[in-house]
């Protein structure tokens, strides 16, 4: 997991895909953050985003390394994670947030990845498979 990790803090902006009844939906993110052993989003529970993984919790994600020589996706459920330490945790490594929520403010929610399955590809290896 830390590997992936690594690769989205390196590659900041990635893709979440979700769906909106039988409409894929696909938006760009920009912050992660691992917590006490698990990956991390963050997104306002006034967005499109956030109803959509609440109906339908399975989601991938998507990005390619600076180059565009290297490439991962994820699939995973994302799992509500109601604490303010997490939401502190996640605003305290990505203090940019901050300008948009506290962790008190009943609008930023945090989600951790569970049963993820993320795949490295490139033009050069045979993929690569972490499951976390």
């Amino acid at each position: 997991m830390e590997e992936v990790y690594k690769f989205l803090k390196e590659n900041p902006v990635f893709y979440v895909a979700t769906m909106d009844g039988d409409q894929p939906r696909v938006r760009p993110f920009g912050v992660v953050a691992l917590f006490e052993g698990k990956l991390y989003l963050q997104t306002g529970n006034v967005k499109p985003v956030y109803k959509q993984m609440t109906a339908n919790p399975k989601i991938e994600l998507c990005t390619t390394s600076k180059d565009g020589a290297k490439w991962l996706r994820v699939a995973a459920t994302v799992v509500h994670d109601g604490r303010v330490e997490a939401r502190r945790h996640m605003l305290d490594e990505n203090p940019e947030l901050r300008k948009l929520y506290s962790e008190e403010d009943g609008v930023g929610e945090v989600l951790y990845l569970k049963d993820a399955t993320a795949t490295f590809y490139s033009f050069t290896a045979a993929p690569k498979t972490v499951k976390f």
